[in-house]
């Protein structure tokens, strides 16, 4: 079997933290975005999700995944920051995750980052 590239997985990130000022929030930057679809342009393949007050427009041409308003999903892909300032998300992957807990889900994304800052502190120093 021949090696493929490395594919970053996508760092995970809460969308109320997604913005202009975040250290994510930058051209390119792979993330893992969870939220529910709030309206998708079949036309365009924009879909955009929403947490708590926040958006994120998603470029899903690149998937087969049937879409439904109200639905929760989530997303992998590399973020592409438009020239009014706006992000985008260029989706590689996508699916439906209708059966989580947003709101554990986010606490449990708190409590995994000491976590991995710990560790990537020990890894690389």
């Amino acid at each position: 079997m021949a090696s493929s590239p490395n594919v970053p997985s996508g760092t995970l990130v809460i969308l109320q933290e997604l913005n202009s000022s975040s250290p994510h929030f930058k051209h390119g930057a792979s993330l893992r975005v969870t939220g529910k679809l709030q309206e998708y342009n079949v036309g365009t393949a924009i879909a955009v999700i929403a947490d708590g007050g926040a958006t994120l427009a998603v470029d899903t041409q690149h998937l087969r995944l049937g879409l439904r308003v109200g639905s929760l999903y989530q997303f992998i892909g590399e973020l592409s920051i438009q020239p009014s300032n706006e992000g985008i998300l260029k989706a590689r992957v996508g699916r439906n995750v209708d059966g989580m807990d947003l709101n554990l889900y986010q606490q449990s994304l708190k409590l995994l980052r000491p976590f991995q800052s710990d560790q990537s502190s020990h890894f690389n120093g």
